[in-house]
């Protein structure tokens, strides 16, 4: 990788190729939020219900077709009585 000089200031190019990319991330907070719903026993709507939001919304998330803001993620979180990090976390490995 080159360096991209302009006028006094020197940009290094950043490797990307170990960040997670996006769709990763929300199937992975889809299953995250799926499997605590469910841990507590909770319908759909019920989950809405707690944090605030519409069934259809809680549906679109737990299928990974909706790229949520974090302050949902805070109530979603608040409502499964649990944190953003674990609903974020990717499952270690040899885990189920």
């Amino acid at each position: 990788m080159g360096f991209i000089v302009r006028g006094p200031i020197v940009y290094r190019p950043i490797d990307l190729s170990p960040m997670v990319d996006e769709s990763t991330i929300v199937k992975t907070v889809a299953a995250n939020v799926r499997k605590a719903r469910k841990a507590l026993n909770l319908s759909q709507e019920e989950l809405a219900f707690e944090a605030g939001l519409d069934r259809t919304y809680i549906s679109q998330v737990e299928r990974a077709k909706r790229n949520m803001t974090i302050v949902v993620l805070a109530r979603l979180a608040t409502a499964l009585r649990t944190s953003p990090e674990r609903l974020i976390a990717a499952p270690r490995k040899g885990a189920s």
